[in-house]
């Protein structure tokens, strides 16, 4: 079972060496090659002085038309029969990949995923919000595991068969999710691998926050619409914000911070909204989310 890591980043060279490292030191004889994708030099400069003794990193410059054509560059280029996904603001675990691709010796297997660790202090008010969310994220992906449900893959650390991979549509704004039902629709299964750890620094301004999160919301906005299923609303995230949310705040600060963010999250489910009628505002969607990139 031949690997190919895929390390997509743009304009990120004070963390890319992070994460070509953190990959270049797994135990996993399986990995053919790990291929880096990026618009600008300095990234891929940068990531070549990390792996400048190590001839199975390869570096290819994209054109710059976003993440999703960043991968569909590297899905055509990759020469391993799994893929694994990661990004390169964020590095994995030392034995994450061991966890992520034990999983596909179960032919019945085609996605898994790794579980995100906020590097954001929760003494503050923003790493709050990443510490609940994530761990929220990971105690829904562990119950369907057990339920042997779909799970919807994180694409900070991701993993799939490569013969179910097809080009992701550009306009795509999560790519992990189109991915996660890509893998279904082929008569596949996903799951989850807890211990397969990435570290990622979420954002630590309302105005990134506000960015981040629209991006993800909005696709399964437009899920919701085209399916006629609910994936994500405001009352389903609310349900769920309830069921984790009254045993999580370790004291009053933490309380205040837990009903400030269900608030936001209101105000960023209205601004979806309005963005659905707004073609202007859906192509800003995209940009930089700078706090999280060092």
């Amino acid at each position: 079972m031949k690997v190919s890591v895929i390390i997509t980043s743009s304009h990120e060279p004070q963390t890319i060496g992070r994460a070509v490292k953190a990959v270049l030191e797994q135990d996993i004889p399986e990995i053919l090659e790990i291929l880096v994708v990026s618009p600008d030099r300095q990234t891929l400069n940068a990531a070549k002085k990390t792996a400048k003794n190590f001839p199975k990193v390869k570096f290819i410059q994209d054109q710059g038309k976003g993440k999703p054509a960043a991968l569909n560059l590297a899905f055509k280029k990759a020469k391993g029969e799994i893929l694994v996904l990661t990004d390169g603001d964020v590095y994995i675990d030392k034995a994450a990949l061991k966890s992520l691709l034990s999983p596909f010796k179960n032919p019945e297997i085609g996605g898994a995923c790794g579980r995100p660790i906020p590097l954001n202090p929760r003494q503050t008010m923003f790493g709050f919000w990443a510490h609940f969310l994530t761990d929220s994220a990971h105690k829904i992906r562990e119950q369907k595991s057990k339920n042997r449900q779909f799970i919807e893959l994180s694409g900070y650390l991701l993993a799939i068969r490569k013969k179910i991979v097809k080009p992701i549509p550009i306009e795509t704004l999560a790519d992990d999710l189109y991915l996660s039902h890509l893998v279904a629709k082929a008569g596949f299964k996903t799951v989850y691998a807890p211990k397969a750890k990435v570290f990622v620094k979420y954002p630590t301004n309302i105005s990134d926050w506000f960015t981040q999160k629209q991006r993800s919301a909005f696709e399964y906005w437009q899920k919701n619409y085209s399916s006629g299923k609910i994936m994500r609303s405001p009352l389903t995230e609310f349900t769920l914000g309830i069921k984790f949310g009254l045993k999580y705040p370790k004291n009053l600060k933490e309380f205040f911070w837990l009903v400030s963010l269900f608030g936001f999250r209101a105000i960023l489910w209205l601004k979806i909204f309005l963005t659905s009628f707004n073609q202007q505002a859906k192509n800003k969607l995209w940009v930089p989310v700078e706090s999280t990139k060092s």
